[in-house]
C-alpha cells in the first residue's frame, strides 16, 4: 500500500508534535496539582485535534483512508487507556506526588513516541519485504489477548511488582537511590555521594512499560492500516492526550472491570485479520476482512465491555445495599 504522505507531510506531521510537546513541557514546567476544570480542556483539545485531522485524510485522500485513520485511532486509544491503568498503579507504587505526576507522565509519552516511531519505521520495512511478517505480528496479537484473558480469568488485571521490576533493581545497583523527592530532579548529591531519586526510578519504569505497550500497539494498528503514516499518526495523537486523560479517568478507570476482557477480544480480532491478510496475499480465495467490517467490530466490542461493566459495577452496589440493609 502507497502511502498518503509526502516528506513535505511528514516534516510538518514532525513539526507539529515536536510543538505540542514543547507547549506540553511548558505547561508543566512548574509543578502544579492538575484540576479537573484543566483536565478536561486539555482533553477536549487532544480530542478535537485528531477528529479534524480526520477529516482532512477523508477530504483529501478519499473514505477508505479516512477510515483506515479513525479505526486506527479507535484502537490506539483503546489501548491508551490500558495504558493508563499500568502508569496509576506505579504512579501509586513509587508515591509520586500530585504535582509531578504530570511531568513522569510526559516524560513516558515521549519516551513511548520515539519507541514507536522505530518499531512503525522497522515493522515499514519489513511488510514491504516480508509478507509473512502480518503472520507474525498476528501471532503476537493473538498471544497478547490470549494472556489478557487469562489474567482477567484469574483475576490478575494490571498486576505491578516494583520490587521485582528488572529495570528498578539494575538502577538500584547502579546508583544508591534517596528517600525523597527532590522536584522533578533525577538525581541528588547525599554525603558527598551522587544518588537516583525516586523520580528517576519512576520515569525509567514508565518508560520500561512503554516498550511492552509498543510491541501490542503498533501490529494492532499495522492490522487497521498498511500506511506508515497513518500508523505514526494515530498513535502520536493517542499518546499525545495521555496525560490530560489520566487526571480526567483516573477515578474512573476502576469501573471499566472488563477492560482487560475487552482488549483481548479487540486484540484477538486483529491478530486473527492479519493472519487472514496474510492467508490472502499467499491464497487470494481466503477472505481479507474489510476495514469497516473491522470497525464495526471493534465497536461493538467497547460498546459490550463498557455496557458489561457498568451492569457488574450496579449490580454490585445494589447487591451492597442489600447486605447493609439486612444488617
Amino acid at each position: 500500500m502507497s502511502s498518503i504522505a509526502s516528506p513535505t507531510l511528514w516534516f510538518i506531521t514532525l513539526a507539529a508534535v515536536l510543538a505540542l510537546l514543547v507547549v506540553d513541557f511548558v505547561a508543566t514546567r512548574r509543578p502544579h496539582e492538575v484540576s479537573m476544570r484543566e483536565a478536561i480542556a486539555w482533553s477536549a483539545f487532544y480530542l478535537a485535534l485528531p477528529l479534524a485531522f480526520g477529516l482532512y485524510v477523508w477530504t483529501t485522500h478519499g473514505g477508505d483512508r479516512g477510515l483506515e485513520y479513525y479505526t486506527g485511532y479507535l484502537v490506539e486509544k483503546t489501548l491508551s487507556v490500558d495504558n493508563l491503568f499500568v502508569f496509576m498503579l506505579l504512579l501509586a507504587a513509587f508515591a509520586v506526588p500530585e504535582v509531578l505526576k504530570q511531568r513522569v507522565l510526559l516524560y513516558g509519552i515521549v519516551g513511548a513516541l520515539v519507541l514507536r516511531g522505530i518499531f512503525i519505521a522497522l515493522g515499514a520495512a519489513a511488510l514491504s519485504r516480508f509478507d509473512w511478517v502480518f503472520l507474525v505480528f498476528g501471532a503476537i496479537l493473538l498471544a497478547t489477548g490470549a494472556k489478557l484473558l487469562r489474567d482477567a480469568i484469574r483475576g490478575q488485571e494490571h498486576e505491578v511488582d516494583v520490587a521485582q521490576m528488572r529495570v528498578v533493581r539494575v538502577m538500584r545497583r547502579i546508583m544508591p537511590v534517596s528517600d525523597s523527592y527532590e522536584g522533578t530532579r533525577f538525581t541528588v548529591v547525599r554525603d558527598g555521594a551522587r544518588a537516583l531519586t525516586p523520580f528517576a526510578l519512576v520515569t525509567v519504569a514508565v518508560l520500561a512499560t512503554d516498550i511492552v505497550f509498543a510491541v501490542d500497539s503498533v501490529p494492532a494498528v499495522y492490522g487497521i492500516t498498511g500506511d506508515p503514516y497513518l500508523v505514526f499518526v494515530t498513535n502520536a495523537f493517542a499518546l499525545l492526550g495521555l496525560r490530560a486523560l489520566y487526571f480526567v479517568l483516573e477515578g474512573a478507570l476502576g469501573a471499566l472491570r472488563h477492560l482487560s476482557y475487552g482488549l483481548a477480544a479487540i486484540l484477538g480480532f486483529i491478530g486473527a485479520k492479519l493472519v487472514l491478510h496474510w492467508a490472502h496475499l499467499v491464497w487470494p480465495s481466503v477472505l481479507d476482512v474489510p476495514t469497516l467490517a473491522s470497525l464495526v467490530v471493534i465497536v461493538a466490542i467497547l460498546a459490550a465491555t463498557i455496557a458489561s461493566s457498568l451492569w457488574a459495577n450496579r449490580r454490585e452496589r445494589l447487591s451492597t445495599s442489600d447486605v447493609r440493609q439486612r444488617v
